[in-house]
Formats: C-alpha cells, sequence, structure tokens
C-alpha cells in the first residue's frame, strides 16, 4: 500500500512540472510595453457630432492668451437653488470659499481683456457626499459649448483605513477598507470619458462673460476658478538635451523599490490593494496564505482613475523608472497609461506608456530598450500614473460613430420591412433607401480601418479584431447583395450589437502592478519571471497546502460566547464584502461571532427539515418567510420591543409580503420596482413625449408602430423560472393597483381577482398583446439598445445595466415614472407592484436575540451605504445595490435627478401580500393570460376558470394549516 501511495505522489509531482513547462512555453511572450506608433485619426459623422472637435474646429484661428485670469470662488453673481454658502477658513485654506451643494446652478462674471482659447481649472474641496467622483455641468453665457462639458468629473481621495495589514485568524491578510482623505485639490475641466488626453480649451469673447457650474451630483467647496493655458508637454529628445545643456548626470548606485501596494492615494475606492498568488516572485508571497501584494487588476481599468505613489530620493539627479506589471485581461490590444511627477508630465512620450498582453510578469524600465532618464531632485517625489484611452481613444469615437449610423439604418429599413420581414419579398431597399448602400460601403471601410490599425500595433489578430471583421463582410455581403438584406435582418443587429460590447470592452484597461523601481541607470532590476524550479516549487507546495488550510471559510472563524450562524446566497465577492463588514463593525459592537456560508438558495429547505440550517438566512425570495411561517420554521420578528423602530427603516410595501397571521417573518433587503426607460433622441425625432397616463400611451404605440417599432410591457417566461415562484405580472399590478383593485380579499381567504376592476384590468392588459401586438418574448436591454424599442417600463436595475453595457447611447435615453391612470378628480396614480428579498430568522435559531440584532445591524442605514458602496466599489456601477432601506437608498451614488425619479416612483410602490396558496396566483394569472393570447379565448372566462383553481389552493392550504376559512 505504501508502495502504492509513494507511487501517486511521484505521478503527481512529474503532472506538476509538465503543466509548468508547458505554461512556461506557452507564455513566452515578453509583453513587454513600448510607446505609442503613428495615431489613427478618428473617423466620425461630422454632420451628426456637436462636439468638441467641431468646436476647436470653428475657433481654429483664436489666439491662446498666455495670461491668468482668476475668479474667485465667493464673488458669484447668481445662484440658482439652496444651499449655497460662503465660508472662511473652510478645512484650512486661507481665505474665503463658497460651499456648493448637490442640486443648483452658481454663476460669476469674468472680464475678458484677450478673446481666444483658455484652458479653466477649479481648486475645491470634495465635502462629505455619497463617496462617488462629483459631476458638474459647465456653460458660458447659458450655452454649454459642446458635447462634453455637460459632465465633468472631479476626483474624491481615497487611501487605506490603516496604515498596516490585518489578518484574519488563519493567516490571511485582509483586503484593507478604503476611506476618503479629502483635501484642496486643483483640478482642470477634462473629457469625462477619457477620449482626449489635452484638457478641454474653451472660447471666450472679449468683454463681460458669465461662467456657470451646474451641480449633478455630490457637493464640493470652490476657493476659485482660473482661465490659464496649460503647459504642453516637450518631446523627450529635447528634454533629454536640457538635461545636457545644464549639466545634470545620471545618478550611480541608487535604488529605490517601493511596493504598488503601498500607494498613498487612489482616485476611486475601487482601487484598494489585491492579493496575487500567479508567481513565487510577487512581493509579498506565502505560499499557502493570502498576502495583499499588488494594486489595480481590473478595478483599474476606467479612463481617468489613477494611482500615486511617494518616493523619497536622498540624491539628485537622472534616474530609471521600471515597473513590475502583468496585463493578462486585455488581449488583442494594449492597455494604457500615462504618467506625471508631482503633478507634471516630465515628456510627451510618457502621456501614452502601452502595455501589451502577457500572462506573465514584466519588470522593465519605462521607455524599453533605451529607457528614459527622469530628473528627480533630492527630497520627496509623487509618481502618478493614471489610464488613458491613448490613442485607442480614437478607434472608440470611430467605431461608437458607426454603431450610431448603422443602428440609424437599422431603424430606417425596420420601419420599412418590420421585425419579421417576408423572406420572399423583395422590399427593393436600396431604392427607397437611396443612401443605404454608400452607408454600409462607408462604414465597412471604417470599420475595416480600425481592424488593420489594431492588427498592425498589437502583431496579432485577436477576438477584438474579428468582431471587426465579422461586421465587415457582411456589410460588403450586403452591398453586394441587396435584396437579401431584409432577411439578414437579425444576423445584422446582433453583429452592430457585438460591436456595442466591443466598445464597452476596448474602453477598460486593466493592468496589474507588484512594486516600482527608481534606480540609477547603473543598476539592474529584479527579475520579474520566476524560474522553473521556484515555479514547481510553489505549484508543489500550494498543492499541499490545499490539504491543510480551510479555503471556504471567509474572514475569521473564531467563535465567541456568543456565536450565530448566517447563510448568504448570493455570490462569493458579496459574501467576502458581507464578512467584512461583520468582523469590522458588528462584532466588535455586539461581542457575537458569525460564521458566514455562502450556500445555495434550495439547500436552505432541506437543512431546516433536518435541523442542520442556519440562525439566520440571506437573500431569500419573497415568497419564503410566510412558507416558513405557516410550517413554524420562521421566527416572528413583531414581538421584539424595538420591531416597530426598525420597521420604519422600510416602506410599508416591503414589510407587506412578510406579514402574516398577525406577525411579520423576515426584514427587506432589497426592493425592486418598475420605471419607465425611453429613448430621448428617438423620441425627439418622433415628436413624442414620455407618456404621463396610460391613454398617451395608446397614443403613442400608434406612432411607434407606424414606424414598426416597439413599447415594451415586461412578461414573464415561465420557461426561464425553473423551480421558483411565479410572481404576479408587473405590467397587470401596475394596471390593477391604479384603478384600486386587489390581488386578494380583505381576510387573505380568496382572490380578489374575481372583481369587475380585476376583470377589466385584465381585458386591458390582454389587448396589448392581442389587438396592439406586443411581443410576448422581447430581451428590452438589447433592442432599447438599437432603437427598436425605444420605450418600455422595467425593474429599475436596467438602469444600471444599460450605464456600464451601452456606452455608445450614453445621454440619449432617461428614464422617469411609469404611465399612470387618470381618475375623476383629474390625479393621476403611478402605482407599481414591486419584489424584495428577504433576510429571515430560522425559528429553531439557538439564540434568537443575537440573530434579532444581527438583522438589526443588517439592515440599518449605515451597513446597507457600506455594503452598497463596497459592491459598486468591487464591481463597478453595474452592481449598484438596490436596498430597502429608504434613507440608505438616498445616501448611494446616484444622480442627484435620477435618484429624485427613483423616490417619486417609490413613493407609488405597493407590495403584493403573500397567503397560504398564493404561489398559485402568478401562475395561473399567467395560464389565463397565454389562453386569450394563444388560443383567442375570452378574456373573463379565462380568468374565472383559473381563479377557481386559485381559490381552491388557497383553501387547501388553510386547511391544512388549520387558518379560519
Amino acid at each position: 500500500m505504501m508502495k502504492k501511495k509513494y507511487v501517486r505522489v511521484i505521478f503527481v509531482l512529474v503532472l506538476f512540472i509538465s503543466l509548468i513547462s508547458v505554461y512556461s512555453y506557452l507564455n513566452s511572450n515578453d509583453g513587454k510595453y513600448i510607446q505609442v506608433i503613428a495615431d489613427f485619426e478618428a473617423i466620425v459623422d461630422e454632420t451628426a457630432e456637436e462636439g468638441y472637435d467641431q468646436y476647436l474646429h470653428q475657433h481654429l484661428n483664436a489666439d491662446r492668451p498666455n495670461e491668468i485670469v482668476r475668479i474667485e470662488g465667493e464673488d458669484y453673481v447668481k445662484t440658482s437653488g439652496d444651499g449655497f454658502e460662503i465660508v472662511e477658513q473652510y478645512e484650512g485654506l486661507d481665505g474665503h470659499a463658497v460651499l456648493t451643494p448637490e442640486e443648483g446652478t452658481i454663476s460669476w462674471d469674468v472680464q475678458i481683456e484677450h478673446p481666444g482659447l483658455y484652458n479653466v481649472r477649479v481648486h475645491y474641496y470634495p465635502m462629505e457626499g455619497k463617496s462617488s467622483s462629483i459631476e458638474r455641468e459647465f456653460s458660458i453665457n447659458g450655452e454649454i459649448p459642446f458635447d462634453g462639458a455637460e459632465i465633468l468629473l472631479f476626483d474624491r481621495l481615497w487611501d487605506n483605513l490603516l496604515d498596516e495589514i490585518l489578518k484574519d485568524d488563519q493567516g490571511n491578510e485582509l483586503r484593507p477598507r478604503q476611506v476618503e482623505r479629502p483635501e484642496w485639490t486643483m483640478k482642470t475641466f477634462m473629457d469625462s470619458e477619457g477620449y482626449y488626453d489635452e484638457p478641454f480649451l474653451f472660447y471666450f469673447p472679449e468683454g463681460k462673460q458669465q461662467i456657470s457650474l451646474t451641480s449633478l451630483r455630490e457637493p464640493m467647496a470652490i476657493d476659485y476658478i482660473e482661465l490659464y493655458q496649460e503647459p504642453v508637454a516637450k518631446p523627450y529628445d529635447e528634454v533629454k538635451r536640457q538635461y545636457e545643456e545644464a549639466g545634470i548626470e545620471p545618478t550611480t548606485g541608487q535604488f529605490i523599490k517601493v511596493q504598488a501596494e503601498d500607494a498613498v492615494k487612489k482616485s476611486s475606492p475601487t482601487l484598494y490593494p489585491l492579493t496575487d498568488r500567479s508567481s513565487p516572485l510577487v512581493e509579498p508571497y506565502h505560499v499557502s496564505n493570502l498576502r495583499i501584494n499588488t494594486i489595480g487588476g481590473f478595478n483599474w481599468k476606467q479612463p481617468g482613475q489613477w494611482i500615486e505613489w511617494e518616493v523619497e530620493v536622498e540624491e539628485e539627479g537622472l534616474y530609471h523608472i521600471g515597473l513590475k506589471q502583468k496585463q493578462d485581461l486585455l488581449r488583442g490590444i494594449y492597455s494604457t497609461r500615462s504618467l506625471t511627477i508631482n503633478g507634471e508630465s516630465p515628456f510627451e512620450e510618457v502621456n501614452r506608456i502601452r502595455f501589451h498582453y502577457s500572462l506573465d510578469w514584466q519588470m522593465e524600465a519605462i521607455g524599453g530598450e533605451e529607457p528614459y532618464l527622469f530628473h528627480l531632485t533630492e527630497g520627496t517625489h509623487r509618481i502618478r500614473m493614471m489610464v488613458s484611452l491613448g490613442d485607442v481613444a480614437s478607434l472608440i469615437r470611430t467605431i461608437e460613430s458607426s454603431v450610431l449610423q448603422l443602428n440609424e439604418m437599422y431603424r430606417q429599413i425596420l420601419m420599412i420591412t418590420s421585425n419579421t420581414p417576408d423572406p420572399l419579398r423583395d422590399y427593393q431597399l436600396e431604392r427607397r433607401i437611396p443612401h443605404m448602400i454608400d452607408v454600409f460601403t462607408e462604414q465597412a471601410e471604417v470599420i475595416e480601418s480600425v481592424a488593420a490599425y489594431l492588427e498592425e500595433s498589437t502583431g496579432e489578430k485577436s477576438d477584438k479584431v474579428a468582431v471587426l471583421h465579422s461586421m465587415v463582410r457582411q456589410l460588403e455581403d450586403m452591398v453586394e447583395n441587396p435584396d437579401t438584406i431584409a432577411r439578414r435582418l437579425d444576423t445584422y443587429k446582433l453583429n452592430v450589437g457585438g460591436l456595442g460590447t466591443w466598445l464597452q470592452t476596448v474602453r477598460e484597461q486593466p493592468l496589474t502592478l507588484d512594486y516600482l523601481v527608481v534606480a540609477s541607470p547603473d543598476q539592474e532590476l529584479p527579475r520579474a519571471q520566476a524560474t522553473f524550479f521556484e515555479k514547481a516549487q510553489h505549484e508543489i507546495g500550494a498543492f499541499f497546502a490545499s490539504y491543510t488550510e480551510d479555503y471556504d471559510s471567509i474572514g475569521n472563524i473564531e467563535e465567541l460566547d456568543r456565536s450565530i450562524t448566517v447563510w448568504i446566497t448570493t455570490g462569493r465577492d458579496q459574501a467576502q464584502i458581507l464578512k467584512s463588514l461583520i468582523d469590522d463593525t458588528f462584532t466588535p459592537e455586539s461581542n457575537i461571532s458569525v460564521h458566514l456560508r455562502l450556500v445555495p438558495p434550495e439547500i436552505l429547505l432541506p437543512a431546516t427539515l433536518a435541523n442542520e440550517g442556519p440562525d439566520v438566512a440571506l437573500q431569500m425570495g419573497e415568497d419564503v418567510p410566510v412558507n416558513y411561517a405557516m410550517r413554524s420554521a420562521a421566527a416572528d420578528l413583531s414581538i421584539y420591543e424595538d420591531f416597530d423602530e426598525v420597521s420604519e427603516r422600510f416602506r410599508e410595501s416591503a414589510i407587506l409580503p412578510y406579514r402574516y397571521e398577525g406577525g411579520v417573518y423576515a426584514l427587506p433587503e432589497t426592493q425592486m420596482f418598475p420605471m419607465l426607460f425611453y429613448r430621448k433622441d428617438i423620441l425627439e425625432e418622433l415628436e413624442l413625449e414620455p407618456p404621463e397616463t396610460w391613454e398617451e400611451v395608446y397614443h403613442m404605440i400608434s406612432v411607434l408602430q407606424r414606424h414598426n417599432l416597439e413599447f415594451f410591457l415586461p412578461i414573464e417566461d415561465p420557461m426561464a423560472q425553473e423551480n421558483q415562484t411565479l410572481v404576479p405580472n408587473a405590467a397587470f399590478s401596475m394596471l390593477l393597483y391604479q384603478n384600486d383593485g386587489e390581488f386578494y380579499q380583505g381576510d387573505l381567504t380568496a382572490s380578489a381577482l374575481d372583481s369587475e376592476i380585476s376583470i377589466d384590468t385584465f381585458n386591458k392588459w390582454t389587448q396589448f398583446y392581442t389587438n396592439y401586438k406586443f411581443p410576448l418574448m422581447a430581451d428590452f436591454p438589447n433592442r432599447f439598445r438599437v432603437g427598436e424599442m425605444p420605450i418600455g417600463v422595467a425593474d429599475y436595475n436596467t438602469y444600471n445595466m444599460l450605464s456600464v453595457l451601452a456606452p455608445e447611447i450614453r445621454g440619449m435615453w432617461d428614464f422617469t415614472i411609469v404611465p399612470g391612470t387618470e381618475m375623476e378628480d383629474g390625479s393621476i396614480r403611478h402605482d407599481v407592484s414591486s419584489y424584495t428579498t428577504a433576510a429571515v430568522m430560522l425559528d429553531n435559531a439557538e439564540d434568537k436575540d443575537a440573530s434579532w440584532e444581527f438583522l438589526k445591524w443588517w439592515t440599518n442605514k449605515e451597513t446597507q451605504i457600506h455594503f452598497g458602496r463596497e459592491m459598486e466599489s468591487l464591481l463597478g456601477e453595474a452592481a449598484r445595490y438596490p436596498t430597502a432601506n429608504i434613507e440608505a437608498l438616498e445616501e448611494l451614488p446616484w444622480p442627484v435627478e435620477d435618484y429624485n425619479n427613483l423616490d417619486s416612483q417609490w413613493e407609488w410602490v405597493r407590495g403584493i401580500p403573500q397567503v397560504p396558496g398564493g404561489y398559485f396566483t402568478g401562475r395561473h394569472l399567467d395560464n389565463a393570460f397565454r389562453r386569450v393570447v394563444n388560443a383567442n379565448e375570452n378574456p373573463r372566462e379565462a380568468l374565472a376558470d383559473y381563479i377557481r383553481y386559485i381559490n381552491e389552493e388557497i383553501d387547501i392550504k388553510r386547511r391544512e394549516f388549520n387558518l379560519p376559512q
């Protein structure tokens, strides 16, 4: 037996060594970073663009006055809105400043002696807010000068909460929490999208002009605004000659290493230090425990994000700057960074430093084979690296313009063919849309030029160019065979959607750093790649450690005198954030330890039946608490003295689904409800306004359908629900509640869908699909993106999806409250239903008081804010948390106008009660709907048939649990 065991171990070791050899061979690409080659000139539709390029072209011959014009913040001439205030000695400032809130407009007069183009900068202080970037709109004499000036970003400054890295009781280092470190900062007005490297130029005519800043998000204090000329970085060759003329010599014997995770300042809380175990040469390193040893990664990807390090130099002279870096997330293109020292660019070349794709760590001085020399004086210096799109910006602008033109062409074709064209019909599209062939020909050439540039600059063909080539091939084939265009519209739409995804992917510029080196030219840089034996030792050690280390537990696992078990069913990222918050705040404050486990949701029921369940379960479906309460498996939370105080955190619509027989069996965590999304550009083109009532919707539908466009109402796919309870349709619920209908009778013992209000509502709902031919299945976000469905009702988290995944329609869409029903007194009701997730205390919890303390802590304002901000910091804007806590949602980083829209709709939200047997309501409502739509049955009869089944099930369940009939 022992001999067989040794043979197995030897086999495993040989297998490891073989895999390492293969990995080393496949990863032989050196992935060096080089500087930018000849720029690609953006090709855009100038007739449709009201952007910065056109603005500069209009003022091509304007002067660039070499003077500084200062406007003191306190010298404003007018404001619009409340909260503006002049203060003195604010946060250490020597003098006066003006506080600007997150809403309103402030204006200053400025006297221009010399007309021309000026850069603009502001000296500001980021006041306490919602932890997101500050946004302002800039206008001159009441007009926004160009697209891009409508959203200017001003950073908040972030750092680790503690200087040292903490460890859990398993020896793993914990990710440091990020906290804001506000200070007075100078910021130049630049493009928030990163399409332009240089600061914006604004034209000011002679005489008295008025400039205004309109608050879009977050408050800030303003000391002064300056009109000035931004210095232009010189080429390196010129700077090098200046070194020689000034007699500045390279240093010798100097070697300074700065760990990248020791950054002193960052522009975003997402830029927290990371753990990397990909190589034994990362610093610091441990074979089995987690070590905080890198920074950046996929979090450091958005244009404008920056990280700053402090370097102490002992001897003045010329230095090389080296980076140990890895760019293993963006294949087929390069990641770009700009570098400044003490706030200034040393020379032109470091404004666009490329980092090419490589699976392994790379170490090289900036400049490549002939590294650049940087002049550093004795003392402390700050090196900042910022995400820049570089020359990729022109590629993105080109494809973005192409996507807009191709989408516009798709809509024009759709107006002729509809979205279900007859495959046997020749629509003669080339005759009815005379410019169609020209557009396809031009865009094929434009997209092909982008693909060719990418292939030349990266030296490879990858998935990044494959998407472009697919679009080019289809466009060329459509030009040659225009009679096939109609029947290929679906493929065309998919390819254009692929371009939209390409835009989002290429715009992200990730990069991971291990450390920086500032060294004399005579110093050898450290080795970045591990040797074969180092890799083998690392892999073998990690293999054996996997049998001894507990990688499944999250955070501290030591139990205190009072301890509870909590199950979470969402994802590991959410679980790690929650555990971090528990260890940071809940356990120290309550002296209650929490054993957090990540489990699939379907395991809760069998575990509870086996008496192996948790004390608290999070992220449970809306139907779970009452179903468990009926079986005496969930604890009644209303028995606690402070329950009424806790319940005030939520709207009654969020609590209602958890009420049962006088008790409340859960607290809401999240609450989701519908909003009306619409494409501003398309509605403007059709001379339509977002509808306020359903009567206006009927009018809009006729206009949309004349152009073969569609209005979207939410409808569930019953096949996609798996074993989940099918909730009542959101559109039907909306219409029912707006007409003062109910799902159940007052005592909740029977369905109320047999009322005349319910039947009339059901008839109106089905008519959208029988009379107006609404689609029974639709991918609303994608069809909204291409303009096929320019308006529709959808859950408000669609906002997050569109913000992140549809960059090409940025600024072209908005959302507002849903259409309402006009009452006899002229008022309009905008009621909608909601769907919530629950935090449930199980009835078999050993320490119910400790579990209640946890539920109170988890659902309070501060915890929900911290969790929501951490989620967004970790996963980006797409993960914005839909908390049910009223005050917490207000503090999450929503733009003011968007939050106001949400809050306006939230006031109209109604909860749907959960009753025994109520799971039949949503299912049979859908069955009745489909009998009307698919089988053309009478709506009243179809609904009546299924109401009988609903009532029978409610009656059965009430008898089963001995409830009053």
